[in-house]
């Protein structure tokens, strides 16, 4: 089903707010299916592993330490066009330039601390859904 699917996570800043919740229910408000979900906590091992193609950026580290650093809650929606109308519904990286009403503008605080991930591309989202959840999970 490309296309159809991509990855999102609730990150630290996110979870620690209790915003949980709500952003999976503004997500399910936009149309789109949970086909996998779970509530867990990155290592830093981890981490950095999801992360692996930003190693030599000089936020590598701090991103890390960022996502290990409290729980997540990690999803697979479903949705025609879903790369690209998940990362309209979250809005910009930095809060301050999200459109009004987009998830970042709600609940990020930062470009670091932006509230949740989203995939980039249809390649991505199956390399990430596939990072977090086994076939058996997927539905």
């Amino acid at each position: 089903m490309s296309g159809n699917r991509t990855l999102t996570m609730v990150k630290p800043d996110a979870m620690r707010k209790n915003h949980g919740g709500a952003i999976l229910a503004k997500i399910e408000e936009a149309g789109f299916r949970l086909v996998a979900t779970k509530l867990t906590k990155l290592s830093l091992e981890k981490a950095g592993e999801f992360y692996a193609v930003h190693k030599e950026r000089p936020f590598y580290g701090e991103l890390i330490e960022f996502m290990s650093s409290g729980p997540i809650i990690a999803a697979i929606l479903e949705k025609d066009n879903a790369v690209a109308d998940f990362r309209t519904l979250i809005g910009a990286t930095n809060p301050a330039d999200a459109a009004e009403g987009t998830i970042r503008k709600l609940y990020a605080t930062s470009i670091g601390e932006n509230a949740v991930h989203g995939s980039d591309s249809d390649e991505n989202a199956k390399i990430e859904g596939d990072f977090f959840f086994s076939k058996l999970e997927q539905f």
